[in-house]
């Protein structure tokens, strides 16, 4: 069988080993350059990089697997959507090979690298357990080392990934909130929601889907639900819930919610979530608890980077949409200079007018500098990012927090978030205390 790869990175990479491991003949091809042409070709792949050649879409093909970061509009592959060859992402292909998986699914707008990490983390004081998806390492790589075995997969899956995987069945499942986000790539915002909404569709009776009390959007679209509903909620009453000093549910304690050392109520949604789905895949509450307590702040995330002359410096660079920015605001008590900018998602900034009072001063830079600097009448505008931090530096009193999230992402200047977060690091490391 005959299957076409478009678009590298990792997750191409890897299905294209897997693919070629199990016995198809596998080409893949992406508009860049191919690192690792020289290994996939000595595996027998067959590699077409710097473009796309014509004679591709002149080839009968079983299927085609896509980077989920390649719109559909893109016009090398609405021809295969116009001739009707399946379409997939590459959790579809990866899930056929690993019988023995079972996955505790995260998707949302915001939470999900954090929520996803913290059930990583709790499953594998008991099983064999990986994180995968979205969070850094493709599934197909975990499948590709481990197929054979019997592990539990904290995934955490977007919108984008969802579209091209059809039989995929996780037994918990979560959609963590839902706001404006990948208008770059979605025709409109109802078809963004309802990508997200796929995560549940396989879902039998046994299966669990935690559902956000306190999010109207996934209270109004996630009406018919296969599954069990477990329903979650930071201030009403819910199956999982915030009682006094504790969460705990169906009245059953899991952890205390001040024992956690991650800042902000968005942690302790967080937390909450990853303790109720390691619970349903066979963790005990002991385990769960002690897990949470030792808990550390992600990368990238409302992470503490240094104290310089008496002023903190956060790096939350995987602050990726307006949304999450707003969280980053709200877990300080106290205003703080914001470092913000980047690629345009066409989203808007609205929702960050709201919190200006959290901003003492706002520095902008990156494509959409002048569309942000609007917010504040006294928004400082630079080029980049290291710009960015050295007027912050010179504005700085002792005392002072200095936040990077960017609320936009980052391939206006940087490969990814990961990217633009360490450079932001090291730039830090570099002040002169």
């Amino acid at each position: 069988m005959k299957v076409l790869v478009i678009g590298c990175a990792k997750s191409g990479l890897w299905v294209s080993k897997l693919l070629n491991r199990e016995g198809y003949e596998v080409t893949i091809t992406d508009k860049k350059e191919i690192k690792e042409k020289e290994e996939l070709e000595a595996l027998g792949v067959k590699v077409y990089d710097n473009g796309h050649p014509e004679f591709l879409m002149n080839t009968e093909w079983d299927f085609v697997v896509k980077n989920p970061g390649i719109p559909y509009s893109n016009p090398f592959v609405h021809y295969f959507t116009e001739k009707n060859v399946p379409l997939y992402t590459e959790i579809e292909i990866a899930i056929r090979y690993a019988k023995h998986f079972s996955y505790g699914a995260i998707t949302g707008t915001n939470g999900k690298t954090t929520t996803t990490t913290m059930l990583y983390e709790i499953l594998k004081k008991k099983y064999l357990a990986f994180a995968s998806g979205n969070i850094g390492t493709a599934l197909s790589e975990t499948v590709y080392h481990y197929g054979d075995k019997e592990a539990k997969i904290s995934l955490e899956i977007s919108a984008l990934q969802l579209v091209g995987c059809p039989s995929f069945h996780p037994v918990a499942s979560v959609i963590m909130n839902l706001t404006p986000d990948h208008l770059d790539f979605f025709d409109t915002l109802d078809d963004y929601y309802n990508a997200k909404c796929l995560v549940y569709r396989n879902q039998t009776e046994d299966d669990w889907f935690l559902k956000n009390l306190d999010d109207k959007e996934v209270m109004a679209r996630c009406t018919n639900v296969p599954c069990k509903v477990v329903t979650f909620s930071l201030y009403q009453k819910a199956d999982l819930m915030v009682d006094g000093e504790w969460v705990t549910l169906f009245g059953e304690k899991l952890f205390r919610k001040d024992d956690l050392k991650v800042v902000g109520m968005h942690n302790v949604q967080n937390a909450m979530v990853a303790a109720a789905m390691a619970y349903k895949m066979g963790v005990d509450q002991a385990t769960i608890r002690e897990t949470l307590q030792n808990f550390e702040a992600i990368e990238h995330r409302i992470e503490y980077v240094k104290t310089v002359k008496g002023v903190k410096y956060y790096n939350d660079s995987k602050g990726t949409n307006v949304d999450s920015t707003v969280m980053a605001l709200r877990a300080f008590d106290q205003p703080v200079i914001l470092l913000a900018g980047g690629h345009d998602k066409k989203t808007g900034f609205a929702d960050l007018y709201n919190y200006t009072d959290k901003m003492k001063y706002l520095i902008t830079f990156g494509e959409t500098k002048e569309e942000l600097s609007h917010l504040k009448k006294d928004s400082i505008i630079v080029e980049n990012m290291k710009e960015a931090l050295e007027k912050a530096y010179e504005l700085a009193k002792e005392g002072d927090i200095v936040l990077l999230s960017p609320a936009c992402s980052s391939y206006d200047q940087f490969k990814n978030f990961e990217e633009r977060g360490r450079i932001f690091k090291d730039y830090v490391r570099q002040l002169k205390d």
